[in-house]
């Protein structure tokens, strides 16, 4: 088990360091689809590679960030129903959704994903549209999205079968940290802007925490 648990460590730091990277193609798309606007109105240039590449890199954020999401257990959860039951019913309930819906759907996408990558290689496809990007890149980010969400799917796993057995710590628990509007807040305040602006940022944030507890 600490074997597998140290290789479960390994992917998370993989799934880690290209989730961060591929965060950065967010900042990437808004900046072309700025400037592509901006060169169509105000130039009446427009290009058909510059559309496609959005849509490219759109599709790698989500694909190369699934992993990272699900390293991060940001994953969409029905809270209301587990959240009822104890940690260990929580890890058996994890455990049951990997090996019977998350590995064999991402097993299944990879490997039909991979003929199609392979057709596009060899036939070297590109865009119908004029001036449009050749295709193989967009086809390819298919299998390895989903390659690198089944390493992280098993590196899952590994954890919640490790705090079972006893062998190491919950998966499922948050390390606790200040929330998005407490470090807005605080970034607000190192740089001296106006004091109504931080309160309402406190006071949305204290809200935000009332309806939370309303709910539980």
């Amino acid at each position: 088990m600490n074997a597998l648990l140290r290789l479960a460590y390994g992917i998370d730091a993989v799934s880690e360091r290209i989730g961060r990277m591929a965060i950065w193609l967010v900042l990437i798309v808004v900046v072309i689809s700025a400037g592509n606007a901006i060169s169509r109105f105000a130039f009446n240039l427009s290009s058909n590679a510059m559309l496609e590449i959005q849509w490219y890199l759109f599709s790698a954020t989500f694909l190369f960030c699934a992993a990272y999401v699900l390293k991060k257990n940001e994953h969409i959860r029905i809270d209301v129903v587990t959240g009822r039951f104890s940690d260990r019913v929580q890890n058996w309930i994890d455990v049951f959704g990997i090996l019977v819906f998350l590995l064999p759907m991402a097993i299944m996408i990879a490997w039909l994903s991979w003929p199609v990558f392979m057709n596009a290689w060899n036939s070297g496809e590109m865009s119908p549209n004029p001036g449009g990007l050749i295709r193989w890149p967009v086809r390819l980010m298919m299998p390895i999205g989903f390659a690198l969400l089944i390493l992280q799917a098993v590196a899952e796993l590994v954890k919640r079968l490790a705090f079972l057995s006893g062998a190491g710590p919950n998966p499922l628990s948050k390390a606790t940290s200040p929330s998005a509007e407490e470090d807005l807040a605080a970034e607000i305040k190192k740089h001296q802007v106006a004091p109504e602006v931080v309160s309402f940022v406190k006071a949305n944030h204290e809200m935000v925490e009332d309806r939370e507890g309303e709910r539980k």
